[in-house]
C-alpha cells in the first residue's frame, strides 16, 4: 500500500519483496513497577523492522516522541492495532515515512500485555532507494544495503540513530 501512494508498486514486484520478507512474532509481558522504581516497561527505541503491528490488553503505555522532542501518550481503543514505522520502511522511503521513536511506561494497577508482530526483509535481501523517491526537494539518503548486514550490527543497539550512522549518505 504505501508502495502504491508513492507510485513504486512495480518496484515493489520487480523486487518479489512479497517473497524477500519474513515475520517475526513476540509477545511481551509489562510487570509493574514496584514503590520507587521507575516505571520505564521499555526503554526508548526505534524498531529495526520494516513495520511492526503491534496489540495489546486494555492496559495502556505506549507513547511516541514528537519532532519537537514532546512524549505523546496514546490511547489505543479496545480491539485496535497500532502500525509503527521502522528503519527498514524510513530506509526503502528514502526519509518520506519516518520511522517513530517510543517507549512503553508503566502506571496503574494491571500488567500490561503485547504482541508485535515485525515484517523484516530476509537474510541477504538489499535495501535500495527507489530512484522514483529521489530527486531536488528529496536528495539520496541512505546508500544501497544489505538488512541482514544493518541487522547483525544493530538488532540489539540501543541507538536511535542506527540507520543513520550505518547507511546515511551525509
Amino acid at each position: 500500500m504505501i508502495f502504491e501512494r508513492f507510485g513504486i508498486e512495480e518496484y515493489y514486484k520487480e523486487k518479489a519483496l512479497d517473497e524477500n520478507i519474513s515475520g517475526n512474532l513476540r509477545s511481551m509481558k509489562y510487570r509493574l513497577p514496584k514503590e520507587n522504581e521507575d516505571p520505564l516497561g521499555l526503554a526508548i527505541h526505534v524498531d529495526k523492522a520494516i513495520i511492526t503491528i503491534l496489540c495489546q490488553n486494555s492496559v495502556q503505555g505506549l507513547e511516541v516522541l514528537t519532532k519537537e522532542g514532546k512524549w505523546i501518550k496514546l490511547n489505543i481503543p479496545k480491539g485496535a492495532l497500532v502500525v509503527i514505522v521502522g528503519d527498514g520502511l524510513q530506509a526503502w522511503t528514502n526519509g518520506r515515512v519516518k520511522a517513530v521513536k517510543h517507549r512503553v511506561v508503566m502506571s496503574g494497577d494491571k500488567e500490561r500485555l503485547s504482541c508485535g508482530f515485525s515484517s523484516i526483509p530476509k537474510d541477504g535481501v538489499s535495501v535500495e532507494i527507489p530512484p522514483q523517491l529521489v530527486d531536488e526537494e528529496h536528495p539520496l539518503r541512505y546508500r544501497s544495503f544489505v538488512y541482514s548486514d544493518y541487522l547483525a550490527k544493530y538488532l540489539t543497539s540501543t541507538r536511535l540513530d542506527a540507520l543513520e550512522s550505518f547507511a546515511s549518505i551525509s
